[in-house]
């Protein structure tokens, strides 16, 4: 029987990576996630503020109604102000009927006439990062302050 002798040169015998090619490899890995990771965060926290902004848009529907709602020539989607007269006291408010509010009477077209919105786990009382609306209905605006230095703001 012949046995061969080791021969580096050879592509048949070698049987992996070279310390330098591990370390390559490592280094250029270091890398890319060093720029890839900086860029899933914005685009995480990017999402966040559409996601906020969407709601923002529904809470104002609810209170103000869809103005581009129209049937027979009337509006169909008049919201909470278009058939309570006011804005809600409180966001709440848009889900659950108030004590204080009569219900919806079709013929005077008057009362609460909601849910105005839907009312998943109270979801629709934070923002996207967890935090609490503030809801000023004197100053007819709703604030996510849950952004960092920015604050989104919807008026209605």
């Amino acid at each position: 029987m012949k046995t061969q002798k080791y021969s580096p040169g050879r592509l048949g015998d070698r049987g992996g990576f070279t310390l330098i090619e591990i370390v390559i490899i490592i280094v250029t890995l270091g890398i890319l996630a060093a720029v890839a990771v900086p860029k899933f965060a914005d685009m995480a926290n990017s999402a966040k503020v559409n996601a906020t902004k969407q709601e923002l848009m529904s809470l104002k529907k609810a209170i103000v109604g869809d103005p581009s709602a129209i049937a027979g020539g009337e509006y169909i989607d008049r919201g909470f102000e278009g058939d309570i007269g006011d804005p809600p006291s409180l966001l709440a408010d848009l889900a659950q009927k108030p004590g204080s509010l009569a219900v919806y009477n079709p013929l005077t077209r008057l009362g609460w006439n909601g849910p105005y919105i839907d009312d998943d786990n109270n979801e629709y009382l934070s923002d996207a990062w967890g935090n609490s609306y503030v809801y000023q209905s004197s100053a007819r605006r709703i604030l996510s302050t849950g952004g960092g230095a920015d604050t989104i703001e919807v008026t209605f």
